[in-house]
């Protein structure tokens, strides 16, 4: 079975594949022979041990149908998972294979892993956002056009000053979203009850060298802490709504009766079932989408932040799923959006004669300077 048609309009192939079922149960594939090779490195473990574990687990086939069933009644994938593991090795390496680990540091670190992946995908087209707009605030700073407050008309500004506060916006959510990864997107290790039980003192060594590893940061056990997660969703989110910002700015600069900026002509795109003669902004509808999702996705990592004691029972279970929705809208809007400010129609024509027809001059007062400083460039 497959959702691509649920999934694709909304995200990028390349995101889908960050989260799909391969991907997942190769980062948890992956985190149990880490574990094991760390644990061969500190001596809990031989080496013939981890070799052993490694090789096994390359060796396994999965239906994942039949897992995905396991995994449902299970509660999590690593409890069937790592059984179906342990059923292709035989002797130490089977009673070595998840040694001091538990089902939660599976489905954390699995997780970060996606979610470094994930974040590295929409920064790159967020980034290409930016720069586009930049470009076209530098080109339009001295463009006087109308300014429209609650919607209707006001005074002068200079055209490319809308663009610059979007671009701003954008490359500000950005940097927050950077933050909260490189500070939470963390492996999670910290066994049945987040004391590193069963590890023969060396959690924190283990820890490090499994991070190093699987591509992660260290940090203590934050199994019942979900600070970060939160952090981290509602980062992503404040990417979708500075998005989603352009993507309304452009739709009603798109309006027949304004006119004054259009997507660019994309095929099969923007089109119409039954008008052929419309040119409708898809991709502002595709990021205008995404940021009416994500609020109440973030609030469910809101909600699950009081977690019982040493595991939570239902809220940390409801991250994954959220988290992923979260980066799969991000991931269509931050493409969706690069396209059009990349390729945005700007017609100068438009802009004077409706300048014109609200009689409201050419002051754009400061316009021009802020420009330059909201972009960090010299003013002309």
């Amino acid at each position: 079975m497959s959702d691509l048609l649920r999934l694709r309009p909304v995200a990028t192939p390349e995101m889908i594949a960050v989260f799909d079922d391969d991907a997942t149960i190769a980062h948890a594939c992956a985190f149990e022979v880490a574990l094991a090779r760390a644990q061969a490195a500190h001596g809990l473990i031989p080496e013939a041990v981890a070799r052993a574990i490694a090789e096994g687990v390359a060796a396994t086939r999965i239906d994942l149908s039949i897992l995905a069933d396991e995994a449902a009644l299970a509660g999590t994938l690593a409890i069937p998972l790592v059984a179906r593991l342990r059923a292709t090795l035989t002797g130490e390496a089977a009673q070595a294979l998840h040694r001091g680990a538990t089902s939660q540091d599976v489905a954390d670190t699995v997780l970060m892993m996606q979610v470094r992946a994930a974040h590295r995908l929409v920064a790159g087209d967020g980034r290409r956002t930016w720069a586009a707009l930049a470009g076209h605030a530098k080109a339009h700073r001295a463009t006087p056009a109308v300014g429209r407050t609650l919607l209707q008309d006001a005074m002068p500004v200079a055209f490319g000053l809308r663009l610059a506060q979007a671009a701003v916006g954008i490359a500000d959510a950005l940097e927050m979203l950077d933050d909260a990864v490189a500070q939470h997107g963390v492996i999670q290790l910290g066994g049945a009850a987040g004391a590193r039980a069963g590890l023969g003192g060396c959690g924190a060594a283990i820890a490090r060298r499994v991070a190093d590893d699987l591509g992660l940061m260290t940090a203590p056990p934050w199994h019942a802490r979900r600070t970060g997660v939160a952090a981290m969703g509602t980062s992503v989110a404040i990417l979708i709504g500075a998005l989603g910002k352009l993507a309304r700015d452009v739709s009603l600069l798109a309006q027949n009766a304004v006119g004054e900026a259009q997507e660019p002509v994309i095929a099969g795109r923007g089109g119409s079932s039954a008008m052929a003669h419309k040119r409708n902004p898809t991709g502002c509808q595709v990021a205008l989408s995404a940021a009416t999702r994500a609020p109440g996705l973030v609030a469910s990592l809101l909600a699950g932040l009081p977690q019982e004691q040493e595991r939570g029972l239902g809220g940390w279970q409801a991250e994954g799923p959220v988290l992923t929705e979260l980066f799969l809208l991000a991931s269509g809007s931050a493409a969706a959006m690069a396209q059009v400010a990349e390729g945005l129609e700007i017609d100068i024509d438009a802009i004077v004669r409706n300048r014109d027809a609200a009689g409201m001059g050419e002051d754009m007062g400061e316009s021009a300077a802020i420009i330059a400083e909201l972009l960090g460039i010299e003013e002309d």
